[in-house]
């Protein structure tokens, strides 16, 4: 399932969520100067190597992508959940919650593999505490998505919390396939847990009270 959009509007201007998609997004226009080698030293000195852990590339990881599937991916994502997670937060706590969220996401990732010599790159981790902090706050909200299902494709709205809920299952059943060592298709899935879990607990710290409505603003 690919989500295309939620049917709740923000009735802010989300300032922040655009910032941090268009942060992004020139860190990757950077990554495609760059030649392969130097690319790669790139994404092993942002991207954080969790046997080398290192604080200043648990923030750097966070804006660093792949190619255009991951980046195209995580950035629909934060533009569809973020808007209205930082409609319910305000901007200045939302880009704390934002950066909390990758935050722990990435040591969560480091702790369930410390001896990893892969760099941990990309939004994933921060973006799934956005999408906890929606689970939470817009249970009731519904996803417009896009479904694959051998030569059927069509597009359906689908409850927020079941659509996030599978997710979040998802990611969980991920983690545990990579206990013993398996690489997981080098999906960072403890890191969306972890973030996922944040995003839950930052709803109800962050979450300014007048605004948990949907209604808030009318």
């Amino acid at each position: 399932m690919i989500p295309l959009r939620d049917v709740i509007p923000s009735r802010t201007t989300p300032f922040v969520t655009m910032a941090l998609i268009a942060l992004n997004v020139l860190v990757f226009v950077h990554e495609l100067t760059l030649s392969t080698p130097a690319l790669r030293h790139f994404y092993f000195t942002a991207g954080l190597v969790p046997a080398t852990f290192s604080w200043t590339a648990v923030i750097t990881s966070m804006f660093v992508h792949g190619g255009w599937i991951h980046i195209g991916g995580n950035l629909l994502t934060l533009w569809i959940f973020g808007d209205n997670v930082e409609d319910r937060m305000g901007h200045g706590r939302f880009l704390a919650f934002y950066l909390a969220a990758g935050t722990l996401a990435a040591l969560g990732q480091t702790w369930a593999d410390p001896a990893a010599m892969t760099p941990i790159i990309g939004a994933s981790g921060a973006i799934a505490g956005v999408m906890g902090a929606y689970f939470l706050l817009l249970p009731r909200s519904r996803i417009l998505v896009l479904i694959f299902l051998f030569i059927f494709v069509d597009v359906v709205e689908v409850p927020a919390i079941f659509f996030l809920g599978f997710w979040f299952l998802m990611q969980i059943f991920g983690g545990v396939g990579q206990i013993g060592g398996a690489t997981g298709g080098g999906v960072a899935f403890w890191a969306h847990v972890i973030g996922f879990i944040t995003g839950l607990a930052g709803a109800l710290v962050l979450a300014r009270p007048e605004r948990r409505s949907v209604e808030w603003w009318g």
